[in-house]
């Protein structure tokens, strides 16, 4: 036998280096592509633990005045500081008196409003200078993006204090000042998406058909860049809400005796060893919002990009 002819047989013998792709469980045709993102959404167990505690939140915050035991802004020197399972309420009282897991429940009905406010503006500013700008380009995108430019040299806290300085410390004015804050990263993010979508074939193609610029910027490109936006929306939430907690900690946001987040742990910080349950309750419900938001961001992110999706 020859060396070849030996060197043939060795090969037929031996396995193959390559391993056969492991088949996935397919997607049902007749699926439209909401279900098939649920689906998929569903497999991300952060994301769906991240979508429960933001339920749990949002239903807290409706239902606030039904749920919370006592009102959140009276006070009872009488009980002042006590501890949790005290008889006194189920997470103790602050140090005038009042039912602090009231005053939880009526700041996340706060903190959802601010959060949501604050995205709202961000995203109509944004959405609308973004697709404007990057529909037309020319000079008009340069001026655009070099004030964007200017807005995002600023540390992002540091600019929501300043507008909220000259605005005023209110909660109106917090979240007026986050959204304006916001706002760049969602120009920046609809123009790259319509720079990407205005050079596709079915934009042309309704140009050559006589479309309006209008009703080709937010009727056809708009609704195909809406993925980012969401996930971005999703995401901003959760900062929306950890930056209303440190402008009512700096005084800058929500004025007393509103029971805001940030407000309760700003006034209880000199209790921290004395009275430890009087900043931490608030602080652990900032986090388990902001955390919610976080983990379904990521998973919607996971799900909506197209790349994730190989």
């Amino acid at each position: 036998m020859s060396v070849y002819e030996k060197e043939t047989e060795v090969a037929e013998n031996q396995e193959p280096l390559i391993a056969e792709a492991v088949p996935t469980e397919p997607v049902p045709p007749d699926l439209t592509p909401f279900q098939e993102n649920w689906m998929r959404l569903r497999q991300n167990k952060a994301a769906i633990a991240g979508l429960i505690i933001i339920a749990v939140f949002v239903l807290v915050a409706v239902f606030a005045p039904l749920l919370a035991p006592m009102d959140p802004v009276a006070q009872n020197i009488g009980i002042r500081k006590s501890p949790p399972l005290s008889g006194n309420g189920i997470l103790g009282t602050d140090d005038l008196g009042r039912d602090l897991l009231s005053r939880i429940m009526y700041g996340a009905r706060l903190s959802m409003t601010i959060g949501i406010v604050s995205v709202g503006i961000a995203m109509i500013g944004g959405v609308a200078i973004g697709t404007v700008s990057g529909f037309y380009g020319g000079l008009l995108d340069r001026i655009v993006m070099r004030f964007i430019d200017i807005m995002l040299a600023f540390p992002y806290v540091l600019l929501t204090i300043v507008i909220v300085a000259v605005l005023g410390p209110s909660l109106t004015n917090a979240m007026i000042a986050i959204g304006i804050s916001q706002t760049p990263r969602y120009v920046r993010l609809v123009r790259a998406s319509v720079l990407a979508e205005k050079e596709s074939d079915y934009v042309l193609a309704e140009r050559s058909l006589g479309t309006g610029n209008l009703e080709l910027m937010f009727g056809s490109i708009l609704p195909n860049s809406l993925a980012p936006i969401i996930v971005q929306a999703t995401l901003g939430v959760g900062e929306a809400i950890l930056s209303s907690a440190a402008l009512s900690f700096l005084g800058l946001g929500a004025q007393p005796p509103t029971p805001e987040w940030g407000l309760m742990i700003a006034s209880s910080r000199e209790f921290v060893t004395s009275a430890w349950w009087i900043v931490t309750f608030p602080g652990i419900a900032t986090l388990l919002a902001v955390l919610g938001f976080n983990l379904f961001g990521d998973g919607l992110r996971d799900v909506l990009d197209p790349r994730m999706k190989d």
